[in-house]
This record gives structure tokens, C-alpha cells and sequence, in this order.
């Protein structure tokens, strides 16, 4: 990392410190700034291991009146937010939105070139982009803890950065932005970061469809034209027109699993303002279209569409911009309950592309080429990713749903128990009927709320033009029948409707069933007439984690992969593999371009179907220049792993990883599920039981209300970890497997090997290493001391912070390192830098949460909003929280 690159983020990082410094100065006086500054300096101090300066630190924390804590944590907060974004503005500036390994920021004109010189034909390559299909899935999990008003405050701070650094030749340009900036942190300093409310289904909707018209509108043509010039140059020819290799779809307003907020008529409400929106930005793309095509010359297909004109690019325009504004006005009423009574709607794709492609050949014909690829060609860019939809959206239930449909639906026409019938007896049962011509449901059935709601998820299906809709998934999917039911009830009530649908195979028995499941479905004559030769798996890593220890979790979802692509490649069935990815490594998360090429040979065969969830959307889509490279990674690895896959693992690595992947599973089992002692103490020492009040998103934090921790889903379980930085989930069990190899002959050297030789083995090691970094033990004790009371469960704090010691020390024997992060600086540096930032909010989270329950959950309303500060913080802080 070059001094400058350092010294760029650091400028701006102090930039913003000492703006937010002088705001709060003239809000709360100097001597409150001189708090802050203290409390900083203690922290600082507590880092350098100075006698007793963790417990200064405390002391001082302590010694705060109930006055000062709301204030000293929205601080604290407001300084990791700020310098959060100094790191997106550096990031984006340079092109560097991962920082995996030095050398290994994956660059397209580099790929192109390698393929080349391993036998691919600049045709292949062209025809290899053209055919990829990546859909990023943007998810609304409730990860995003920043409110968006704030978030679009930092968007301006991130321009006033950009001119600052643009002006050195024109101070006075330079100083209107410093102004500017000033007024951004104020007002973002006078701005309540905690919503009042959670989100609605449809307030998260709104927040994707935000990130489509402020970044990814403008990166997505920039993209294409980046790709063109580079095929131009590397291959001789330009991308084709419609080639699309990366798309959207989303969850957000489809995904109803556990979150009964969720219902078909906010999918339809949804689905509404997708076409709304998406009207509103083509209108806009339209009017600019209509000033700049003023060209008379035009061939005889044009002349013939619009007639004798003067202009007839103008004219053919207008007639265009009149039935999108009619296409915006009928969403209007729509979504308001009213009768439109406009001209013709756009319905379909085609019906917008086919006058703009009209346009394009006719500016080619006639000599106008330089015109046709300019500003026409990247709204033809824009209709072949966006659609008219700007997503495609995925519905996602969970089995037991659709199960008790047909159970309700068997008693009451006299036909069974559909929940005794065996799997046969079902696979029987939903063949014939979707073979049958008659329908089954009777068209005034009395049913239960839940089933009504379940068949009216299926009429909005019905309702929409298919190129609304992506993929049905179906959540803890277990057999064929699962897959069967949801294509009957398509059948029956979602008209001509024919998703795509897609088993999720979350926990890890349902993972190492998952082949022999696919298998038996695929072998269905009359599930084949149906599905054609596509399927599509989804592959879940948060649950699978939460269920079975991280290890276990990856070479299960390792070993389902291979499975089902030899199965699929023996039914002769094309296979999309839709991974269920988090922002954190508890949930798959990781670096996007060592992820996909840590996946088994012929997995990424293409195609590619991945979740962003949360705050990982805004990292890597909130601003257009790192829109634009998150594009590149993705395109970049998905046509490495299909065109120079990765090596086929040796059998003796296989056996390693069953024997570590048992050891680990056992070891997280052992502690997880069977020590009495771990749920009381889970529950005392993290502010899991406080988490309900922070108002993420809009899906509860249980799938049931009642039970326990085996009831939580994946994302409050990691969170609650992460806020006290012992970052459990991840670790726990890879420890005692690592530890009992490296005890054995040979043991260092096979990991080394393995290490060195195989993505997956070694992207894990360094995804581990990175959350070894994060992780504070130190942290975790005081959470403990000031939480827990009783010695068995201090007795279970200490043994789980001697294996995170012992995992800590093997994987830097394994890495032959001497501390963590040597080969990563730059996220090395950017832990170091927040750490005096995050561990005065620790300390105030845990006085806070003792206080709390001091009042049995009733402290005052002040001291209740600064416990979701420290929150909020300590999740920004740490840059992923669930």
C-alpha cells in the first residue's frame, strides 16, 4: 500500500473528526469535547496495555452522570459512522472495494488476457459475458442500522470530500465546500440516529429501489461501456446490445419466511412502486433523449414508424415518453385506489426496447454511430438490466405453509390427512393433480387466515407479467413433495404463472440430503414437464451455521454443491445455484471474488444467484464508483470459476477437512446445545434480550415467539455476539479441530498444503483470520464481569475465551505468521483506528445494560436510546453486525 493511498484516508478522516469536533463544541461547550477527548485518550492508552489503563477507563465511564451518557455515545457513534464513510469515499476513489490479499484486486483486462493465453478465443470470451447471468438479490434483513436520512447526509459529505481534493488550484471552490461539509455534520449531529418505529415491509422496498435510482441507475451503463471498450480492445468486438451479465431482483416486500408483516398485499404494493419508479427514471432518461436526438437523417424503417417528419428520432421519442409518463400515472392510481383512465401502458421489456433499438439502427444506418453509443445506448443498457420493474421479485415461504394448505385442503373435501400421508403418498397426490385438468380448490373454500393468505400470495403471482417475478423459494425445503406443492399451487391459482422454484437447504442435515433430494425430484416425469432442464438450489449459510458450528457449516454447503452439480449434470438439467450469503463470516460473508472462486469445480458454471443483505448493499452499492467495481468483481470472478475453474480437491484433503469438520461440529455442539450453562449465559452476558427494541427491520427477531436461542434467527444470534466482540458463532469448534491436527504427524504441513493449494480451504483460513482481528477478548471479560453473577456460568466465560486463544494461536501456526492481518494493512489499520472509537461504547453499553436490568427493563428514555446508540455504534464500528 503505497504512503499516499494512507495518507489520503487519514486526511480525511481527520477532516471529518475535527468538523464533527467543533459542531459539538458549539452544542455542548468545550468542556464536554474535552470529555470526549479523554475518554479517547483512556481508550487509547487501554490498546497500548499501560498498568490499569482498561480499568481508568472504566472508572471514568462510570463516574459519567446520567446526563453525559446519551450524548458521550451519540459521539462516539457519530465519529465511527464518519469515518466509515471516509473509508467508502477512499475506497471508491482508488477502485478498492475489497482488500483481501495484496495482488489480489481482481482486475477484467488482466482475466481476458489470462483466458486468452490458456486457449480462449476472444469469441469465447465475448460470448462467455454475454451468456453470464448474476443476479444479485438485494435483501432487506435487518442488518442496516443506519437511518436513511443520515445516509444520505453522508452521501453529500462524501461530494464535499471529492471536491475538496479536486481544488487544490481553486481555493475558493474548496473553501464553499468546507462550508458545506460543516453544515452536513451539523445537521447530521442534530439528527436522531435511532428510528422511533421499525421499517415497514414496503419503508425497506423503497430504501432498495433508493439505491437503484442514486447509484446503481448511473454505474450499471458504466459498466456495460467500461466492458464494451475492453472487449473492443481485447476480443475486436463490442458486447452485444442486450447482454445483461449482471441483474437485480430482491427480497424485499417477497420475503415472507417467519415475517407476517409480510403479506400479498404489500407484494402487490410493492411490485407497484417498482413500476412507479422505475417509469419515473426512464421518463427522466426519455426527456434527455428528446433534447439530444434533434438528428434529421434517419433509414426507411424510422421514416416508416413515425411518418414524414422533420425529426423523427424527437417523434419517436415522445410518442415513447408519453406511454411511460401514462405507465407512471397508472402505478399512481394503482398504489392510491383509483380508476386511471390514461392512454396505453409499457407492460412488457420489449414494448420500451423495441423504439429505442429502432432508434440505435437507424443512428448505425445512416453513419451516426458515435450519436448511437452515447447517451441512447446506456438507456438500452439500462431497460435490458432494470427491466420495467427495476427488480425482479423473489417470493420466499417456508414448507410447513404450504404443508398446511393442503392439509386444511384434504380434510375438508374427505380426501385424508395430507401431514400423515407418506412422502410417496404426497409425491402421488401432487403428480396427478398437476397433471389434471380440473381444478382442486373450490372456489369458495373456507380456510384458515394463514391458508388464505398463502393462495392470495399465489393470485398476486397470478396477476403480474412474469417478468415481474424472479424465483420462488421455499425455506427448510426437506423433500420432492416441498418443491411439488408450490408448483400445484401455482397451478391453481397463480394463473399462467411458471416461477422458477427453489429448495433452500439451510440446516446441515437438509444440506447433506440436499443431492438425494434434487435427485428424487429430477427423476419426476411430471415434475420435468414442468421445470424443463433448468433448476435452481438455494444453498443457506446462516442457519446452517447457527445449526452446526461455522467448519461443519462450510463443507457441508462444500459437499452439497458438488453433489448437485453431478446430479444435475446427470439428469442433463442446468443448474443456478442461489447462495443465502450474510455480511458477516458467521454467515458466509466475506470477500465477493475469493467467495465464488473458493467454490467447487463447475459450481459457477455462468450463473449465479447471491444475496447483499443489509449494510452490505450500501458498502458496495451506495455510491456509483463502487457500484462500478462491486460489478467488476462479480463479473470478473463468475467468468474465472466458469472458464479457469479452481482444482478439484485431492482425496486426502477430503479427508481432512470430514475428520476437522467432525472434530469442530462436535466441540460447538457440545457447548451450544448441550452445556445446561450456555443459554443462561448467552442470554446475560449480550444485550440479545435488549436487541428487540432496536428497531432494525421489519421481521421479528424470532421465528417463534416462544423457546430459545434454537428459535433465534441467524442474524440476532451473530449480532448479539459481535456487540460483545467474542464473535462466537464464527470460531466456536475450529479450535479443538485445528489443535488436534496440529498435535498429530504430519498435521502442520497437510493444512500448509491445504492451505496453499485449495481456494476453499484457504479463503476459510483467511475469512477466520480476519474475525480473529475483530474479536476482543478482553472486551468479552468485562461484559462478563459487570453482567454475570453466578461462577458456573464465569466458569463457562473462561473456558470459551481458552479455546478462542487456542484457535487464535493455531491459525497464526497454520498462517506462519506472527500477528494477525500482516498481509491485509489496510484492514489491519482500519480495526486499529476504530478500536479507541468502539471500546468506550462497549463500556457504556455494558454499565447500561446492568442498569437496565437493575430496573427490570425500565430505565428512563434517555438512557434506553443511548443503550441503542452503543448498539448502532459498535455495529458501525465493526463494519457488519449480523
Amino acid at each position: 500500500m503505497s504512503h499516499d493511498l494512507h495518507e489520503s484516508l487519514r486526511d480525511n478522516v481527520r477532516i471529518l473528526g475535527d468538523s464533527l469536533g467543533r459542531t459539538i463544541a458549539d452544542d455542548l461547550g468545550k468542556d464536554f469535547v474535552d470529555r470526549i477527548e479523554t475518554i479517547r485518550g483512556l481508550a487509547k492508552q487501554g490498546r497500548q496495555r499501560e498498568a490499569d489503563s482498561n480499568r481508568q477507563l472504566i472508572d471514568y465511564l462510570r463516574g459519567l452522570p446520567d446526563s453525559d451518557l446519551l450524548p458521550v455515545t451519540r459521539a462516539f457513534n457519530q465519529f465511527l459512522n464518519l469515518a466509515n464513510m471516509a473509508e467508502q469515499h477512499y475506497r471508491a476513489r482508488f477502485r478498492r472495494v475489497e482488500d483481501y490479499k495484496p495482488g489480489a484486486q481482481p482486475v477484467l483486462g488482466e482475466l481476458l488476457e489470462r483466458a486468452r493465453d490458456e486457449g480462449h478465443t476472444p469469441r469465447k470470451l465475448v460470448e462467455a459475458l454475454a451468456n453470464m447471468r448474476v443476479e444479485l438479490v438485494l435483501t432487506a434483513h435487518p442488518t442496516e442500522v443506519i437511518r436513511r436520512t443520515l445516509i444520505q447526509k453522508y452521501d453529500a459529505i462524501d461530494e464535499c470530500l471529492t471536491i475538496i481534493e479536486s481544488s487544490a488550484d481553486y481555493p475558493e471552490r474548496a473553501a464553499r465546500a468546507h462550508g458545506r461539509l460543516e453544515e452536513l455534520i451539523s445537521q447530521a449531529w442534530h439528527t436522531d440516529e435511532i428510528r422511533h418505529e421499525r421499517p415497514t415491509p414496503v419503508d425497506e422496498a423503497r430504501w432498495g429501489f433508493a439505491v437503484i435510482e442514486n447509484s446503481l441507475w448511473q454505474a450499471v451503463p458504466d459498466f456495460h461501456r467500461d466492458l464494451d471498450n475492453l472487449l473492443l480492445d481485447t476480443a475486436g468486438e463490442r458486447l452485444p446490445l442486450d447482454a445483461a451479465p449482471i441483474r437485480f431482483a430482491s427480497w424485499m416486500g417477497g420475503d415472507r419466511d417467519g415475517n407476517p408483516n409480510v403479506t400479498a398485499k404489500v407484494t402487490r404494493e410493492v411490485l407497484l412502486l417498482g413500476r412507479w419508479m422505475a417509469a419515473d427514471l426512464y421518463s427522466r432518461d426519455l426527456e434527455q433523449l428528446k433534447a439530444e436526438l434533434s438528428m434529421w437523417k434517419a433509414n426507411s424503417a424510422l421514416k416508416a414508424e413515425v411518418g414524414d417528419v422533420a425529426e423523427p428520432y424527437r417523434e419517436l421519442i415522445k410518442r415513447l415518453l408519453s406511454r411511460v409518463e401514462a405507465t407512471r400515472d397508472w402505478a399512481q392510481a394503482q398504489l392510491d385506489g383509483v380508476n386511471h383512465d390514461g392512454g396505453p401502458i409499457i407492460e412488457t421489456r420489449d414494448q420500451l426496447y423495441a423504439p429505442l433499438l429502432a432508434c440505435y439502427r437507424s443512428l448505425c444506418d445512416v453513419g451516426l454511430d458515435t450519436i448511437a453509443n452515447g447517451v441512447l445506448l446506456d438507456t438500452l443498457r439500462r431497460v435490458s438490466v432494470f427491466g420495467v420493474t427495476l427488480t425482479k421479485l423473489d417470493l420466499r415461504q417456508e414448507s410447513t405453509r404450504h404443508e398446511q394448505v393442503f392439509e386444511e385442503l384434504t380434510d375438508s373435501l374427505g380426501l385424508g390427512h395430507y401431514r400423515d400421508w407418506s412422502e410417496e403418498q404426497r409425491q402421488e397426490f401432487l403428480l396427478n393433480e398437476l397433471s389434471s385438468r380440473r381444478p382442486l380448490i373450490p372456489r369458495r373454500w373456507e380456510c384458515s387466515a394463514e391458508t388464505r393468505e398463502v393462495i392470495d400470495t399465489f393470485r398476486v403471482i397470478g396477476s403480474e407479467h412474469v417478468e415481474a417475478l424472479g424465483t420462488y423459494i421455499i425455506s427448510m425445503a426437506g423433500q420432492p413433495s416441498d418443491v411439488l406443492a408450490v408448483a400445484l399451487l401455482m397451478k391453481e391459482v397463480g394463473g399462467e404463472a411458471t416461477l422458477p422454484i427453489a429448495p433452500l437447504f439451510e440446516t446441515l442435515d437438509d444440506l447433506n440430503r440436499a443431492g438425494d433430494v434434487i435427485d428424487r425430484l429430477l427423476a419426476l416425469p411430471g415434475y420435468r414437464r414442468l421445470a424443463g432442464d433448468r433448476q435452481e438450489v438455494m444453498i443457506g449459510y446462516s442457519d446452517s451455521a447457527k445449526d452446526a458450528g461455522q467448519l461443519a457449516a462450510a463443507w457441508a454447503q462444500y459437499r452439497a454443491q458438488e453433489t448437485l452439480v453431478e446430479v444435475c449434470r446427470r439428469h442433463d438439467v442446468d443448474l443456478t445455484l442461489f447462495h443465502g450469503r450474510g455480511g458477516t463470516v458467521g454467515r458466509g460473508g466475506g470477500p465477493a471474488h475469493a467467495a465464488i472462486l473458493s467454490q467447487p469445480p463447475g459450481s459457477v458454471n455462468g450463473s449465479l444467484r447471491v444475496t447483499e443483505q443489509g449494510e452490505m448493499i450500501r458498502f458496495k452499492f451506495g455510491q456509483p464508483d463502487i457500484a462500478l467495481r462491486s460489478m467488476e468483481i462479480y463479473a470478473c470472478a463468475v467468468l474465472e470459476a466458469s472458464l479457469l475453474p479452481p482444482p478439484t480437491p485431492e482425496p486426502a484433503w477430503r479427508e481432512e477437512m470430514d475428520r476437522l469438520a467432525g472434530v469442530a461440529h462436535q466441540a460447538y455442539v457440545g457447548v451450544v446445545r448441550e452445556d445446561p450453562d450456555f443459554v443462561p449465559y448467552f442470554r446475560s452476558v449480550t444485550p440479545e434480550t435488549a436487541l428487540g427494541r432496536l428497531p432494525l427491520g421489519s421481521r421479528p427477531a424470532k421465528r417463534r415467539q416462544e423457546g430459545g436461542v434454537e428459535t433465534l434467527r441467524a442474524i440476532p444470534w451473530i449480532f448479539a455476539w459481535t456487540q460483545t466482540r467474542l464473535m462466537l458463532p464464527a470460531w466456536l469448534g475450529s479450535g479443538e479441530a485445528f489443535a488436534k491436527r496440529l498435535q498429530e504427524p504430519g498435521g502442520l504441513e497437510v493444512l500448509r498444503e491445504m492451505r496453499d493449494r485449495w481456494p476453499f480451504f484457504g479463503t476459510y483460513l483467511d475469512m477466520l483470520e480476519m474475525l480473529l482481528a475483530k474479536a476482543d477478548v478482553s472486551i468479552a471479560a468485562y461484559y462478563e464481569q459487570r453482567l454475570v453473577d453466578e461462577p458456573a456460568l464465569q466458569a463457562l466465560g473462561e473456558r470459551l475465551r481458552e479455546r478462542f486463544g487456542r484457535l487464535n494461536g493455531a491459525v497464526l501456526q497454520i498462517l506462519d505468521q506472527d500477528e494477525l492481518l500482516e498481509s491485509t494493512p489496510l484492514i489491519r489499520q482500519a480495526v486499529e483506528v476504530r478500536n479507541p472509537y468502539i471500546d468506550p461504547l462497549h463500556g457504556l453499553q455494558a454499565e447500561l445494560l446492568q442498569r437496565n436490568r437493575d430496573a427490570d427493563g425500565a430505565i428512563s428514555g434517555d438512557l434506553s436510546r443511548a443503550l441503542m446508540v452503543t448498539m448502532a455504534g459498535i455495529a458501525a464500528g465493526l463494519r457488519n453486525t449480523g
